[in-house]
Order: structure tokens, then C-alpha cells, then sequence
């Protein structure tokens, strides 16, 4: 909160936080104009969504680092609900889109009131991963029509791709050239200026802070070659005519039915950036030992969103790369998002005339290059190798954004997440352990050398008790006892068995009057002391025809017959 670091405000952080904000506006600049035209709105309302949101964090948020505005992510989301209920170009598209900021706005505010920040960990990061990667793509073929000068549309791959190869054949050849000149710069500045700028002589951070300025010489080259060449006139497409000024404030749409329709698009929306936001901070805020407050993260967001659509702006969140340029600047406090946003401000009072004479093949260049790093194929190669669920997540996630869009995949994702760790639990591992030769520790029969005695056999339940996986518990026990004609014993080993519902209760009251019937005694070791008072609080102890023992070695020790010879498996 602002108390926190306005407390302790000198001039030294002022210095870096200045820094900072002029490296994140020098960045913020190409972007909001190329994520204002990803979102299929003017050029202008990507630097109204980074003025006002910018300002509204730094003086709600929890993160000193995190840097607002539009992302790629939340732009393609953006034009695809948007896109639902208006027309690309029109009035009603750009409102639609604001009222878009303000229902996202005020969910993640309600969100937030309510304490909801748990809700991040609700989306895995291979989901996210996943659908962030495949989105990177959609939005990158997206962005091929501006490198060709075509009027292609689509918003999953077969439709983009149908769309892009049917108008092939009317490629503008100039705006081809100065798309992919413009990547060839742009992939070049970020990964090879800054060494170049060192080993010229310069500093590290004077290098770091020109490097980053890249995108900007672009779009200054690229106007000046569009206003000698007569682009205008040569059919290359320009972003046109951009109104220079400060946004006005205003109400944003209050259509009720419009409301309604964008409801769900505002709600995934609300919960990808604030999940994506989150994840940054905290990333961020390790680095130097901080921790930010996911509730007040919601609020901040909220917050954000509401300003972006008072503002005319579009829906924000906290963005990873300006994020990071701004951790990496120095930036010491939020602060810096304010010089950030008097920065951008600037820029539309007094830069927007040179904006007519920029092709939009510049920004579509920009988008792309910016959205290659989302791009994380290797998570789905160490998925694969680690966990056939978390592959599964992935790949759903990835094959659903790509064949039927972002808003669907983000479905797909949670559902299939939510489906797997149902699975899972409804099948919890179950071991059948024996006691390591000289000490008190028992472990699975299948891993280790253990002993184990005929009379009876120990059971680690490696999960809590509840009504989706009782069954399988029964199942398990009466499957493992059939045909034992020395078992005497069952003893549970509840280590890791933190709570039992109602549905399992019953289960162990059936497993235990089935083993009764059978002449064996159902046992419990090492239960944790809020299980024991559930079952206190009933009769199951009483009717229990075993014991409870302290701890697992004791209930084997108890237990065991002497006179018959243990196994050592």
C-alpha cells in the first residue's frame, strides 16, 4: 500500500524510480499502440489504458515492481468478445470494449472485497502455460494479414489459416518488405544490440536502456521512410490519424444486455490476468524478499480496469516483460508506474501527429516479435517426461485455444485440470508397507527391502478420506485380504490422511464390520489430532474392533505373533 513505501521516500529512490519509468514508457509506447490494434481498437485507446491504470495500481497494489497495461493475452480475448457484440471499427465496438474493462474491473474489485485471492491457485501454471502459448500463436498468424496488407479474419487456427491462404494471392509487396524488415530489426535489437552497444563502449546500463529503445527507432524510421517513399499513396496501410490530447473522462456504457453478454468474456479475462499478474509479482517480489497480497492484488487490478474504462481505455493486467524491464531499471516503488504514465501522457499530447505515417505492418512486426517469448514449447517436452496429467492439461489447453479459440480453451483448461485432480483423488495411493530391517520406519513393499509379518498387513493411505475415493478404499482392502488365510490384522497407517468426511466414515464403519465378519480386526495408526476428534465425536471407536495405536511401529509390535517367522520381501 502507498503508506508503506511513501513512508521512506528519499531522493536516491526517486532517481531510480525515474529511471525506470522512463526505460518502461520508452517500451510502453510501441506496445500499447500495437496491443490497441491486436484488440482491433484506435491507436490511442492503448495509450489511454496505460495512463490511468498505470497510476490506480501504484496507489492500490501490493507489488512495487509490477508494471499494468494492455498485454497480448488480454487483447486477443478482448477482440474476440468484443467482436461478438459489435462490428471492428464502429462506435459500438470501442464501447463495447470499455464496458468490457468496467465489468472485469468490477469483478476482480467484488473479487477481491470477498477475499477471493485463493483463486489463483485454481489455474495450474502448465494450464496457463499452455493456453498463454497457444494464444502467442493465434495472435501471431493473427498479425500475418497486416505483414501481407490482407483482409483476413479468424480467431482459431483453421479459420486464420483458411482466411490467410484465400487471400494469398493479393500480398501487398511493399508492406510484405517493411513487415519483415521490421522483425529482422526487432529480433536483432533484442538479442544482439545491447552486447553490441557494450562492446562499443558503452555502459551496461546505458546499452540495456537503448536496446530497449529499439521498437521506438523502429517506428520513427518507419515513419519517416512512409512520409518520403508516399506509402499513403502506394496502398501500404497506416495506422491514420490519432487525436492528440489527454482522455477524457467518461461513463462507460451502462447497456445492461450488453453487460450481460460480455459477462462471461469478462469474468475469463478477469481471472487469466489476474492469475498471470499474480504470478509475476510474486516472482518478482522473491527476488528482493517482498510478498505481495493476492486480496489486495484483486483490488488493485479492479481497480486498474475501472480506471482503464473511465479513461476510454480497454482491460488491463500486470504485464511480464514491462514487468520485468521495470524490476530490472531499478525501480524501488510504484513510483515508477507513475513517471510511467506522465511519460505516456506526454506522449499523447504531443507525439500522436507522427503516428499518421506509421504502416501498421511496424506494429503487427512488434506484436510478433513481442509474443515469441510466450511461446514455452519446452514445458510441453518436460511435461511429457514428468507427468502424463500435467501433459494431458497442456495439451488440451493448447489443442482447444488453437481449433476453437481463447475463450474456449481457458475452458478446456480448467475443466480438464479439474477432471484430472478428481481422477486422482477418486484413486488415491495406497501402499502396502513393511518395517526397514533395524529401524522404526516402514515403506512400500514394492520399493524397498522391508519385513513384514503373515498375521497382518500395513496399509499407508497416501490421501484424505472423502466420498469420491472411499470406495476405492474398500475395494482395495477387500481385494487385498480375499483368500489370506494367516491374516489376523488391517492396520491403516493415516500419516497423510488429513481429514475423513461423513462418506468415508461410513466406508471404514463398512470396511470394519466386513472384516469382523471374516474373524480380522481393522486398526489405525499415527492419526492426526483433528481426524481423531471427528471420530471421537461419533461412535466409531467404541464400535471399532481393532485399536488406535500413537504410531505405526507400535501397532505392528502389538500385533505381530512371535511364533510365526516374519517375511523379508
Amino acid at each position: 500500500m502507498p503508506r508503506e513505501w511513501l513512508r521512506d521516500y528519499r531522493k536516491d529512490t526517486f532517481v531510480s524510480d525515474l529511471l525506470a519509468g522512463t526505460i518502461v514508457t520508452i517500451m510502453l509506447i510501441p506496445q500499447s499502440l500495437a496491443y490497441a490494434l491486436l484488440a482491433g481498437l484506435p491507436a490511442e485507446m492503448g495509450l489511454y489504458a496505460s495512463i490511468a491504470p498505470l497510476i490506480a495500481y501504484a496507489l492500490l497494489g501490493s507489488s512495487r515492481t509490477l508494471s499494468v497495461g494492455p498485454v497480448a493475452v488480454v487483447s486477443l480475448m478482448t477482440a474476440m468478445a468484443v467482436a461478438k457484440v459489435a462490428e471492428v471499427g464502429t462506435p459500438e465496438y470501442m464501447g463495447a470494449a470499455i464496458a468490457l474493462a468496467a465489468l472485469s474491473g468490477l469483478m476482480l474489485l467484488l473479487m477481491g472485497f470477498l477475499r477471493f485471492g485463493f483463486l489463483a491457485n485454481f489455474l495450474s501454471h502448465p494450464v496457463v502455460s499452455g493456453f498463454i502459448t497457444a494464444s502467442a500463436f493465434i495472435i501471431a498468424l493473427g498479425q500475418v494479414r497486416h505483414l501481407l496488407g490482407v483482409d483476413a479474419h479468424g480467431d482459431n487456427l483453421p479459420t486464420l489459416l483458411t482466411s490467410l491462404a484465400k487471400h494469398l494471392g493479393d500480398t501487398h509487396g511493399i508492406t510484405l518488405v517493411t513487415g519483415v524488415l521490421a522483425i529482422a530489426f526487432l529480433a536483432w535489437a533484442r538479442h544482439r544490440l545491447k552486447s553490441m552497444l557494450i562492446t562499443a563502449g558503452l555502459r551496461e546500463q546505458s546499452a540495456g536502456i537503448l536496446a530497449k529503445a529499439g521498437p521506438v527507432v523502429l517506428i520513427l524510421a518507419a515513419v519517416a521512410a512512409s512520409y518520403l517513399f508516399n506509402f499513403q499513396n502506394r496502398g501500404v496501410a497506416l495506422v491514420g490519424s490519432v487525436p492528440s490530447g489527454l482522455p477524457s473522462l467518461a461513463m462507460p456504457p451502462m447497456d445492461l444486455t450488453l453487460w450481460s453478454q460480455l459477462a462471461l468474456s469478462a469474468l475469463l479475462i478477469s481471472i487469466i490476468g489476474f492469475v498471470e499478474s499474480v504470478s509475476v509479482g510474486k516472482t518478482l517480489a522473491a527476488k528482493r524478499r517482498q510478498r505481495i497480497d493476492p486480496n489486495q492484488e484483486l483490488v488493485a487490478l479492479g481497480g486498474a480496469n475501472v480506471a482503464s474504462a473511465f479513461s476510454g481505455g480497454f482491460p488491463v493486467t500486470g504485464g511480464f516483460s514491462r514487468s520485468v524491464v521495470n524490476f530490472d531499471a531499478g525501480a524501488q516503488t510504484p513510483a515508477a508506474s507513475i513517471l510511467a504514465a506522465i511519460g505516456i501522457a506526454l506522449a499523447a499530447l504531443f507525439l500522436t501527429p507522427l503516428l499518421f505515417y506509421l504502416p501498421k505492418a511496424i506494429l503487427a512486426a512488434t506484436i510478433i516479435v513481442a509474443v515469441s517469448s510466450l511461446v514455452d514449447l519446452q514445458l510441453v517436452v518436460r511435461a511429457w517426461r514428468y507427468s502424463f496429467a500435467d501433459f494431458s492439461a497442456i495439451a488440451v489447453t493448447i489443442v482447444a485455444t488453437l481449433m476453437l479459440g481463447v475463450e474456449l480453451g481457458v475452458l478446456a483448461g480448467i475443466l480438464v485440470s479439474v477432471l484430472l485432480h478428481l481422477y486422482k483423488t477418486t484413486r488415491p495411493h495406497i501402499a502396502v508397507v513393511g518395517a526397514v530391517a533395524g529401524t522404526e520406519h516402514y515403506r512400500n513393499v514394492e520399493r524397498h527391502n522391508v519385513i513384514t509379518h503373515p498375521n497382518l498387513v500395513s496399509l499407508r493411505i497416501d490421501e484424505s478420506l472423502y466420498f469420491a475415493n472411499a470406495s476405492y478404499l474398500e475395494d482395495y482392502i477387500y481385494e487385498l485380504v480375499a483368500g489370506s488365510e494367516q491374516l489376523e490384522h488391517v492396520i491403516l497407517q493415516c500419516t497423510a490422511v488429513n481429514e475423513i468426511d461423513m462418506s468415508a466414515l461410513e466406508a471404514l464403519e463398512s470396511i470394519d464390520h466386513r472384516l469382523r465378519e471374516q474373524g480380522l480386526t481393522l486398526n489405525l495408526s499415527e492419526v492426526k489430532g483433528p481426524v481423531m476428534d471427528a471420530l471421537q465425536s461419533v461412535d466409531f471407536l467404541q464400535q471399532l474392533s481393532g485399536q488406535v495405536f500413537l504410531s505405526h511401529h507400535q501397532a505392528v509390535k502389538a500385533l505381530k505373533r512371535d511364533e510365526i517367522e516374519p517375511y523379508i520381501i
